[in-house]
Parts: structure tokens; C-alpha cells; sequence
């Protein structure tokens, strides 16, 4: 996913690390290592550092596991940015569980 090689290298640890703990715990991952996304259901986001980083990967369930869809900038450092990231999210989502004929 081009977003995410686009953050430091540092970020991109602590993205990697976000997502190893909800392949750990999966739905009982906690508040503040994720949260529900507003105006963007079915869509959560991971919190890496604890909600301390400037980046939201987009993920939600499909089938046995989680997708991350987008990684996003944190809604009140960049709001644009975020719903950018969000609508990205869902058209992927989209994209994904579109349904052949």
C-alpha cells in the first residue's frame, strides 16, 4: 500500500507493530490501540503508539481477518486528510467485497 511506504521508517515500525497486536487479539484489542471510525462504518482505526501517532491505518473484518485499506493522517491533525483517507478506505472496501455476476 503506496500511503503507507510513504511514512519514515519509524512510522512504519510502529504501523507494522499496531497491526501485529490486532492480529494477536483481534476484537478484544483495546481502546486507545484502536477505535471505531466515525461516519465511516464498517471502518476502524489502529491507534499506533497508543493513539500517540500522526497515522490511522483504516482497517475492518473481512471473512476470518482484519484489511487494512488505507493508512490515513490523525482526523484532528488533518480532518481533510483523513476523510481523503477514509473515502479511500471504503472504495477499496468497495472493491473487495464487490460481488462477481
Amino acid at each position: 500500500m503506496k500511503e503507507l511506504l510513504g511514512l519514515d521508517l519509524r512510522d512504519q515500525e510502529a504501523v507494522q507493530h499496531a497491526r501485529e497486536k490486532l492480529i494477536a487479539l483481534g476484537d478484544r484489542l483495546p481502546f486507545p490501540h484502536q477505535s471505531a471510525v466515525r461516519q465511516g462504518a464498517p471502518l476502524r482505526e489502529l491507534r499506533p503508539r497508543g493513539g500517540r501517532s500522526r497515522w490511522r491505518p483504516l482497517y475492518t473484518r473481512v471473512g476470518d481477518g482484519f484489511v487494512i485499506f488505507a493508512v490515513a493522517p490523525e482526523a484532528e491533525v488533518d480532518p481533510k486528510g483523513f476523510r481523503r483517507g477514509v473515502d479511500l478506505a471504503l472504495r477499496r472496501l468497495g472493491e473487495v467485497t464487490k460481488e462477481e455476476p
